[in-house]
């Protein structure tokens, strides 16, 4: 529903939000909230990730920068998951 009637739709909602009395802002939370996928809203909702990022992480990712995709043995991988 991506549509110029659904964006116009949405402006309209964000501007009804910015109305909305204070005693009623709670009630338009858990209204809306309610209407959103729920793992969407955890995701959205979710903490960022606040761990410094490691030296050995750091280089496993210029690695794979370097070469996305690596030839890896089945039998490394299942040593891995092991």
């Amino acid at each position: 529903m991506a549509d110029a009637q659904s964006n116009h739709i949405r402006e309209e909602l964000h501007l009804l939000l910015d109305h909305i009395p204070d005693a009623d802002v709670q009630t338009a939370r858990k209204v809306l909230r309610a209407l959103v996928d729920p793992v969407e809203l955890a995701v959205l909702l979710a903490p960022p990730d606040d761990e410094p990022v490691t030296e050995e992480e750091r280089a496993a990712v210029e690695a794979s920068l370097i070469d996305p995709s690596p030839d890896v043995p089945f039998e490394q991988i299942r040593r891995v998951r092991a």
